[in-house]
């Protein structure tokens, strides 16, 4: 990767690791850049602060969330939906980080999506015990554009499955500065994440972050 923000790590092994047609694990993708990610993550957490919502049907979702960019996705009991306002404050949501548009644009070119550009990012906030059952990404009107998921902090299981919710998902590690993306054929996958296991992170203490690129519309 060279990019002015994400300056070569000898110290940092990048890696390529295939998981389906359209999906990859770029394994250390973004830890030569990890800290100013993070204090772009900081801002815009410090604007739109996590929290966990509630799902249509009244279930609490044990991962907390918040959004930058264009659009958030939120849910309540009214449905799924990408909103422009942060329901908590009816603002605007923060604005997409540059460092966080490159990498997304740098790790979807790197996996076969020369052209992505993401218009909203899905910030999660994994604790111990947090967990993502397995679900497709199809709120978003451009279903052709692919998903480029960070990792950040504790490691994770990621459950890759198939087109099927039945499928058996694949069980993929993940560790901090990974990166998943998956589009084209493989863009309306199932997948979700292992329940957390108790950790601590030198840089983000107990929890996990998940960063979570999406061109919605």
């Amino acid at each position: 990767m060279s990019l002015d923000l994400f300056p070569e790590t000898p110290a940092v092994t990048e890696r390529k690791e295939p998981l389906a047609p359209g999906a990859m694990v770029l394994r250390a993708f973004a830890r030569s850049g990890e800290r100013t990610l993070i204090e772009a993550l900081e801002s815009v957490i410090r604007r739109s602060p996590f929290r966990c919502m509630t799902t249509p049907g009244g279930y609490r979702m044990s991962v907390a969330m918040t959004n930058c960019g264009d659009a958030g996705w939120v849910t309540d009991p009214s449905g799924y939906r990408y909103d422009a306002l942060d329901p908590a404050s009816a603002e605007r949501w923060p604005a997409m980080p540059q460092v966080f548009r490159e990498l997304a644009a740098h790790a979807a070119a790197e996996a076969g999506f020369p052209a992505f550009v993401p218009d909203a990012c899905l910030m999660s906030r994994y604790e111990p015990g947090a967990r993502l059952s397995l679900h497709q990404d199809k709120d978003e009107q451009d279903l052709e554009s692919p998903i480029v998921s960070v990792s950040l902090g504790l490691p994770a299981v990621f459950l890759f499955g198939g087109q099927r919710r039945a499928e058996r998902p694949r069980r993929v590690p993940l560790i901090h500065g990974d990166v998943v993306v998956w589009g084209g054929p493989a863009r309306l996958r199932f997948h979700g994440v292992q329940p957390l296991k108790p950790g601590h992170h030198p840089m983000l203490g107990v929890c996990r972050i998940n960063l979570s690129f999406r061109k919605v519309r």
